[in-house]
Order: C-alpha cells, then sequence, then structure tokens
C-alpha cells in the first residue's frame, strides 16, 4: 500500500513539473508574434491571412467549418478504404453509419471505436484517417484554448486572435515535435513501427501464427498526447504492442495529463494571475485524487462474495490481490487504477484494463468523471468546462453576498449566463436523452451481455463516453448497430460543438467587457476558499443531475453485490 501511495505521489509530482515547464512553452507559443517557415508555408496552402484579427463569430466559424471538412475527408477515406493502399488484409470499406459515427469521433477527439482496429481498418486508414483525425482534433481543442484565454486577457476588445494561427503554431510546435520524441521512446521500448501489415510466426508447437502490425508508435503517441484515446488493436492499451512495460504505462498517464494541466499555468502567465491558475490546478488535482482512491479502494477490496465463498481457496486468494479480473498483470491493482482515473479524466478513452469487469464502485468513477467532464478533461477543451463551473460559482456568490458578480475583473452579466448554462444543460441533455431512447429501443436488449443495473450501465456508460468525447467503453456492449453508430455519433457532435462554442462565445462577450477594479465586496477567486466552492458547485452539479441515472445502474448494482444478489 505504501509503495502504491508513493508512486501515485511521484506521477502527480512529476505531472506538476512537466506542467509548468509545458504551461510556460504554451504562454509563449499563444503570444509570439513570429511566424515559422512551416506555418507561413501551410497559411499560402490555405490561403488563410494570418495578419486577420478574428472575432468571436469569425473565430468560432473558423473552427467548425475547418472541423466538418476534416470529418468530411475523414469519412471519405473511411468508405474508399477497399482502393487504397497498403491494404494487405484486404479490408472492405466502413458502412455509411459505422464511418459516419468513426469520422464523428475521431474528429471530435472522442476516439469512440465500433469496430478492432487490426481486423477492419488498413495501415492506410490507420494513418490517413484515424491518425490524421487525432492530431486535427487535438490541436484545434488546444487552439480553442488559446483563444479562449486570450479573449479573457482582453479588455474591450473584439479580438480573440487568429485561429488558423493559433492551429498551426499548436500543430507545428507542439504536437508534431513532441509526438516525434515520444515516438521514438516507444520504439525502444518495443512498441512496433512499420507499414508491414503483419508477420507470421512459428510458435513452439510448431503451428503458424500470424501478427497483426502497422504504425503503431505514431499512433500510440498522439493517441495520448492529443487525449485522443481509441486503439490501433481492439484489446487497445492492454496490448503489448501498444502498452508493454509499466515504463509506457507511466510515459501514457503523464502524456494524457501533460497539457490540460499545463494549461492552467498557461492561464496564468497570460493573464499574469498566477495564483489563479493554480487554484484551477489544485481543483483539478483534488478531485482527480478523490476519484483515484475511490477506485483503487474498490478495486483492492474485490467482490466480497467470492471472499464469502470459502470453499475454492484458491479463488479467495485471487480476492486478496484485489479484483484482477479484466486486468493485465503486468500492471497489477495500482497502475491499472491510475490508468483508469487518468483516461476517463483526462477524457482520453485509451484503456489497459477492461471496465465492464470493475467492480460497482470502481465503475461508477470513469462514468462520474466523465459525467463532469471538468476533472482535467481533454486538450483544451478540459480547461475551458472547468472555467464555466467558475462562472457559475461566481454568480452563486455573486447572488448571495446581494452584487453583480465579477469574474477576472468583468461583470457576468445574463447573457454570459445564459451562455454557460446553455453549455452546462448541453451535456446531461444529450447523456440522459440518448441513454433514455436507448433504453426504449426495442433491439438495445440485443447489444446487451448482462442484464439489470450492470446492463443499464453499459448503455449508459457509451453514451456518457460519447458525449464527454472520452472515447473509452464499458464493453459487453455491442454498439456496432446502424441505432448505436448514429446515435453515438450525434452524442459526441453534441458533446463537442454544443458546449465548446457558447463558452468561446461568452469569452468573446467578456472580452469586449471593460476591466473594473475591484472592490471590497468582489468575492475573490485565487483563493482556496473559491477552490472548495468550485468544486462544490461542480460536485453539486453533476449530482443533482446525475444521481437517479448512477442509482440505476452501479450504486444499486453495489448494494445488491453486498446483499448478495448475482445475475446469470
Amino acid at each position: 500500500m505504501e509503495l502504491d501511495i508513493s508512486g501515485f505521489t511521484a506521477v502527480l509530482v512529476t505531472m506538476t513539473g512537466l506542467a509548468i515547464i509545458m504551461g510556460h512553452r504554451l504562454a509563449k507559443l499563444f503570444e509570439d508574434e513570429q511566424h515559422l517557415a512551416p506555418e507561413r508555408l501551410s497559411y499560402r496552402v490555405l490561403g488563410v491571412d494570418p495578419a486577420e484579427r478574428m472575432g468571436c463569430a469569425r473565430y468560432s466559424l473558423a473552427l467548425l467549418l475547418s472541423n466538418a471538412a476534416m470529418m468530411a475527408l475523414g469519412y471519405v477515406l473511411l468508405r474508399l478504404q477497399g482502393w487504397l493502399p497498403l491494404n494487405e488484409p484486404g479490408n472492405t470499406a466502413q458502412a455509411p453509419d459505422l464511418a459516419f459515427n468513426t469520422a464523428a469521433s475521431f474528429i471530435t477527439n472522442t476516439n469512440w471505436q465500433a469496430y478492432a482496429g487490426e481486423s477492419s481498418l488498413s495501415n492506410a486508414t490507420q494513418m490517413t484517417a484515424i491518425t490524421f483525425l487525432m492530431f486535427c482534433s487535438a490541436t484545434t481543442g488546444v487552439a480553442a484554448a488559446g483563444g479562449f484565454i486570450r479573449a479573457l486577457a482582453r479588455t474591450s476588445s473584439q479580438d480573440m486572435g487568429n485561429y488558423w494561427v493559433d492551429f498551426m503554431r499548436v500543430l507545428w510546435r507542439v504536437m508534431l515535435p513532441l509526438c516525434f520524441i515520444m515516438a521514438l521512446i516507444c520504439v525502444w521500448q518495443g512498441i512496433p513501427q512499420t507499414l508491414s501489415s503483419q508477420a507470421v510466426a512459428t510458435t513452439l508447437e510448431g503451428a503458424r501464427q500470424q501478427i497483426m502490425l502497422g504504425p503503431v508508435a505514431s499512433f500510440e503517441t498522439i493517441k495520448h498526447i492529443g487525449t485522443n484515446g481509441g486503439g490501433f488493436f481492439n484489446t487497445n492499451a492492454a496490448h503489448p504492442f501498444e502498452n508493454p512495460t509499466p515504463l509506457t504505462n507511466v510515459l501514457h498517464i503523464l502524456s494524457m495529463l501533460l497539457i490540460p494541466s499545463a494549461l492552467t499555468v498557461t492561464f496564468g502567465l497570460m493573464l499574469a494571475r498566477k495564483k489563479q491558475g493554480w487554484v484551477f490546478f489544485g481543483t483539478f488535482v483534488v478531485m482527480f485524487i478523490g476519484f483515484l482512491v475511490l477506485v483503487y479502494g474498490a478495486e483492492q477490496a474485490g467482490n466480497p462474495l467470492l471472499a464469502r465463498a470459502g470453499a475454492d481457496q484458491q479463488q479467495s486468494a485471487t480476492q486478496s490481490g484485489g479484483n484482477m479480473e479484466g486486468k493485465e498483470l503486468r500492471f497489477g491493482i495500482a497502475d491499472t487504477a491510475l490508468f483508469i482515473t487518468t483516461t476517463t479524466a483526462a477524457t482520453t478513452g485509451s484503456v489497459n484494463a477492461m471496465h465492464d469487469s470493475l467492480t460497482p464502485m470502481g465503475g461508477l468513477v470513469p462514468l462520474a468523471q466523465m459525467m463532469l467532464n471538468c476533472v482535467f478533461g481533454g486538450d483544451g477543451t478540459g480547461f475551458i468546462n472547468l472555467i464555466q463551473y467558475a462562472i457559475l460559482t461566481v454568480f452563486l456568490a455573486g447572488m448571495m453576498i446581494g452584487r453583480t458578480p465579477e469574474f477576472l475583473g468583468k461583470k457576468i452579466e445574463a447573457r454570459e449566463i445564459r451562455l454557460v448554462i446553455l453549455a452546462v444543460l448541453a451535456h446531461p441533455a444529450s447523456i440522459l436523452g440518448f441513454t433514455a431512447l436507448a433504453c426504449l429501443w426495442p433491439d438495445t436488449a440485443a447489444s446487451l451481455n448482462n442484464h439489470g443495473p450492470h446492463g443499464f450501465s453499459e448503455v449508459l456508460y457509451a453514451y456518457a463516453s460519447g458525449t464527454a468525447n472520452n472515447g473509452s467503453a464499458f464493453a459487453g456492449f455491442n454498439a456496432s448497430t446502424p441505432f448505436f453508430n448514429t446515435t453515438i455519433g450525434l452524442a459526441m457532435l453534441i458533446g463537442r460543438y454544443f458546449t465548446l462554442l457558447p463558452m468561446l462565445a461568452a469569452a468573446g462577450s467578456l472580452a469586449a467587457r471593460k476591466t473594473v477594479t475591484a472592490g471590497p465586496g468582489t468575492f475573490p477567486t485565487a483563493t482556496p476558499l473559491f477552490m472548495g466552492l468550485l468544486i462544490f458547485v461542480a460536485l453539486a452539479a453533476g449530482g443533482l443531475t446525475f444521481l437517479p441515472a448512477l442509482t440505476l445502474g452501479p450504486l444499486v448494482e453495489h448494494l445488491q453485490m453486498l446483499g448478495g444478489h448475482l445475475y446469470p
């Protein structure tokens, strides 16, 4: 236990150090006036003017239309897979509903996969469609965060910067260099990087075995640094070609947390409010540790029904080491719990264990983090989601003391609150609305592998994962049907753009306001008290919204487990 706690502490300390370094790097990038040669070439190819100053509407439109074009390109490539090169296995094109789901998934930074990558995609589509969209979606999120933070720093201005400049700088100066370096480390650790589709090996018994290969290392790096998720192989980061050693496991975890944590430092530097940035960083860390403790404790305790069995001593001994069902022995309970917490906190969706095999309370953690969607969160979008709760917190605090709420020296008025409420409500409306529709859909039962509350959790998890742009799956659930491909695809688009665009509009509205001097009645936001209030508001809002659904799933399953109730 002590070793596990020291390991968790070492990861969090390392993350903090890396956040400071990357935070300074991103702040310099967003404030730089110079353009590198690759960036200037990109502007000429795209036909954009890097000197153009964009307001909120122009910035958001450029983001939305470019994402739509890239999604369409990804869809076309997936539909043309059978005619593309580097397709040695001869994989056919994806069906229209599956191609829509996949293209929507990867452009929204979700990376939900209703297919098995090694058996349905070629190396060509893995690179030109999947990896391409992973770079685009992650870069979009970080660029949007740059414009968002820049707008919060403005006074009486309509200028959010230039979306194309932000996008190209993040791509050329952050994503590509980091992924190149990390890919080399991955290859050193044994992750394949080749254009060959397969290798044939002879086993000790003399049988011939086909082993699928491909450009896995390059896939893995942007998958985690970009908080994308997904997997080159169907078993994702549990596959030894994606995550072969404890070192790669830790590097994957640090990669997922790198940019979401660094943006709090970037925010503090760009607004000259370092204490405020650290308050937001502390908010992330406190919620993260709370969920980590919950999942680690639940999985270490295991299933009491097996401990009570007693007759099977081997089974009892297994439970004494925790719930190892669905987990890799090379990672164990501690590394698996840390990975589970990280991948759903940072909305990455990469998994190194079967979430379907978690204990009920262990399974509640990834569900709850995706429902909150502000425990670090994805690249760029997670920080923006936290700010929406910060604005909501100062609004509630202002109402309690009878003053117009202020945030970062700006008056929060009706327009900002309406936009924040729209962003806050879009998330649960998508998750709960589509879950309710799926529960009424007559063919849903055929997609479930489990009955009772666990089966409900599988459906709830799918739409929470899609809407939160996470992409992990509870498993035990066949989502590759026209109904689920379409509805989960729509949930991904709603979760990405119906929360991001209103918050960009709110930032643009605040940018146009004058900065007011803090008075004696101003509620300070760079304090531990505000951090506590922010955590309370986020948890209370999520709890009040999602508690009934969680009660029907993991909570009642946990109570039934304690009562000795089993499902066939």
